[in-house]
């Protein structure tokens, strides 16, 4: 007769065994850290197994030099991202088939869900243009947040010039980074609302035309329809400021957006890793998986909304 499988095919004392070792590591890192030793005191474990306390740092360290550019460990982190997303691409479609392997199939099923949603945001048309852009945003973004996971950003450290530094950060946690990743955002949003309405676009933020029109008709002789109309264009006038100030807000918005969830989640991850190793930092680490994927979508989703607006004519919708 065949074997009984318990959970997920495995059999019972397979199961217990494992929930044992779980256990053991959870009292073990209990007992180690400072939580533990506050309420037994120390009990004479191997400091070894203790976790250094964290010291978070929001500059980034320089590494080393470049040409006379100092070159961070977030910088050398985005590096490993860029050569990780590439090789990973290169691997999956170097060698397309018709029928497609798993991971071609699973890598093929993203990106069309990722191209269905630019389209069911921006229309057939401009989904199809604004695709490259906020697919490479979402995959940098949600890549930059996992590979950060890692082992070996934020624990291997090298000597430099200026004392002992990690080698390798999360690119995100710079604030640097998501300044850049914004201001990209913010020049392919006024790219395509130039391309696509001309100096048209630009009436938004500069729309003097009802102003100029009443001072004219004042000298005519219209008072009453020039007092009216100066007031209307005044009016425009402050909307057209409040409009390229709301563009210039959203840098400030995205870069501190996504600046502050992945900081805040590094040290979360170190805190916990921290007061209890081991174990107790596995559900934080699922919960970073999730934030990384949403804050990836949240950067990509609303850069998408504000091209789509960019491109819209006053009153229409995009086509």
């Amino acid at each position: 007769m065949p074997e009984k499988k318990g959970c997920l095919g495995c059999s019972f004392p397979v199961i217990v065994g494992v929930l044992l070792v779980f256990l053991v590591l959870f009292v073990v890192g209990f007992a180690i850290g400072p939580l533990g030793k506050s309420m037994f005191g120390d009990l004479g474990l191997p400091s070894w197994l203790a976790v250094d306390q964290p010291h978070p740092e929001l500059p980034a360290e320089v590494v080393f030099h470049l040409f006379g550019f100092p070159i961070t460990n977030s910088v050398i982190g985005a590096w490993f991202t860029i050569i990780f997303l590439v090789g990973f691409s290169y691997a999956v479609t170097r060698r397309m088939k018709l029928i497609p392997s798993r991971l071609q199939s699973l890598f093929e099923s993203f990106l069309g869900w990722l191209y269905n949603f630019c389209q069911s945001v921006a229309g057939e048309k401009n989904g199809r243009r604004f695709f490259p852009v906020v697919a490479t945003i979402f995959l940098f973004v949600a890549l930059n947040a996992w590979l950060s996971l890692l082992p070996g950003f934020g624990s291997i450290t090298v000597e430099t010039a200026e004392g002992e530094v990690h080698l390798l950060r999360g690119a995100n946690t710079d604030i640097n980074m998501p300044l850049a990743l914004a201001l990209m955002s913010f020049v392919f949003v006024e790219f395509f609302g130039l391309r696509s309405r001309g100096f048209h676009y630009l009436g938004k933020f500069v729309n003097v035309g009802q102003f100029f029109r009443s001072i004219g008709q004042l000298f005519r002789g219209g008072l009453r329809a020039s007092l009216s109309g100066l007031i209307t264009g005044a009016i425009n006038i402050f909307v057209g400021f409040l409009e390229a100030l709301s563009e210039l807000v959203r840098i400030v918005s995205f870069t501190f957006r996504l600046f502050g969830n992945m900081t805040a989640g590094e040290i979360l991850l170190l805190m916990a890793m921290f007061l209890i190793p081991w174990l107790f930092a596995l559900p934080f680490y699922g919960l970073e998986l999730l934030v990384g994927f949403v804050q990836a979508l949240i950067f990509g989703g609303l850069t998408l909304v504000f091209l789509t607006v960019a491109v819209a004519s006053h009153g229409g919708e995009a086509a």
